[in-house]
Order: C-alpha cells, then structure tokens, then sequence
C-alpha cells in the first residue's frame, strides 16, 4: 500500500514509537488519526503535523470510546487505510508475584484492545476492499526472559491473533503484518505496570543495543508498503534477524 495520502489510524500516538509513526506517515505525504488518553499531548502532536493530523482522544480499553473515535475519524477523513495497533505497555514480575488482577488490566491492553481495534476498522476496510493493519509486538516474545512473563504471554498472544486475521482476511485485500522492536528508546521502561527496577536493569544490561523510536517507525511504514508478515529489529544473538 502507498503511504502517500493514505488515512492511517495510530494507537498510543502520543508518546514513542506511536509518535514516530505518525510523524514519519506525515512525512511521507499520509493523513494520520492520533489515538491515545492523553489529550493534551495528542493536541501538541496534531498542531505540529497539522493540517494533516487529528488528534482523537481514546482509551483502546473502553470499547465505547473505541467506536466514538472510530466515527470521528470517518466523518473527518470518510476512509481508514491503515491501523497502527501501538499502545501498549510493561509488566516485570516473577511467575509468583504477578498480580492477577494487574494482569488481566495488561491483558486488556496489550491483547484485548488491538483485537478491539481490529474489529472497529474492518467492517470499513472491507467495504473499501483494501487494508492493513500493523500490530506492534515485542522482540521478548523471541525468547523466555525471566520476570516478563505477564507481559511476553501478552504479546504472544497478540502474535497469534495477527498471523490468524492475516490469514482470515488475504482475500478481502487487508494485510496484516506483526513488528517486533527490540528495547527501544521510549517512556515505555519508565511507565511499566509493575517492576521498574527490573525494566531500569533491563535497559543497562541492552547498552548500545538500544535503537531510537524512529527506526522502529520506519520499519512500521515498510510493512505498510509491502504487506509482508513481519518484520523485527532484534539482534540475531537474541533470535532475531538483525545484524550486529
């Protein structure tokens, strides 16, 4: 699919790789929905990227707010070419200590919401005949790390939801296409549900692995164009494809 002047909805736009993916669409002549709770943020963002941004206040969460924003962004832009499923967020906790009810309010995020979305934006692809959809996963769900085992079974599953709808949906033109970023320089380590003593190690043992939100961005809009399954930015020393 072309980026250019194509609509492309993205969740959790107000900070980090969300924020890149909608700056580098703008760039590249598309018309971006931001999606996020934090509205003051989605404004500043908007007015930066305008006139080719609307900011859509949203919690992914709620499903009522979910088709609210579905409909503003439909009467402002009549199409929605694009789904960038980003919000999300970090849980590290021992198999023993995950609190449950954390757990499923992580579930309800991380797995939940983009299925959610998902269903929100189909009904339009298809009557349009073409779409895709980018699920942003984790380069955690490549291995077993100890401690993230809340937040890699949500991804995971998140990982089989998307390979099950790119399957399903092949012949109504909609591609769906998984990312995995490594650790990446985001807010993301800093708002983690639980254990941000873990997340804070985390990031010194990674060092100069670390790769910036930009980068993520770009590899986010390369699945757009080709409709492949996926694509990671993880160090083939940890089972991904990238190159030392």
């Amino acid at each position: 699919m072309d980026i250019e002047k194509s609509i492309i909805l993205v969740t959790g736009a107000s900070s980090g790789i969300g924020m890149a993916t909608a700056s580098a669409a703008v760039a590249q002549g598309a018309r971006v929905a931001l999606v996020a709770r934090r509205e003051d943020r989605l404004r500043d963002l908007a007015g930066q990227l305008e006139p080719n941004a609307l900011a859509v206040p949203c919690d992914v969460t709620d499903s009522a707010q979910i088709e609210t924003s579905i409909r503003a962004v439909l009467s402002a832009y009549g199409r929605i070419d694009v789904l960038v499923n980003n919000a999300g967020r970090g849980f590290y906790a021992g198999i023993d200590e995950i609190d449950l009810a954390g757990y499923r309010e992580l579930l309800e995020l991380n797995t939940i919401a983009p299925l959610a979305m998902m269903q929100a934006v189909l009904p339009q692809m298809r009557r349009q005949g073409s779409g895709s959809v980018v699920n942003v996963s984790s380069g955690a769900t490549f291995g077993i790390l100890p401690g993230a085992g809340a937040y890699s079974s949500s991804k995971a599953a998140l990982n089989m939801l998307s390979d099950v709808a790119r399957a399903e949906l092949a012949e109504s033109g909609i591609s769906v296409s998984t990312i995995y970023p490594f650790v990446t320089d985001t807010e993301f380590y800093g708002s983690v549900q639980a254990g941000e003593n873990a997340a804070e190690t985390e990031l010194e043992n990674v060092g100069s692995a670390i790769h910036s939100s930009d980068r993520v961005a770009q590899k986010i809009l390369g699945l757009i164009r080709s409709g492949e399954r996926q694509d990671d930015l993880v160090p083939k020393a940890f089972g991904g494809s990238l190159e030392a």
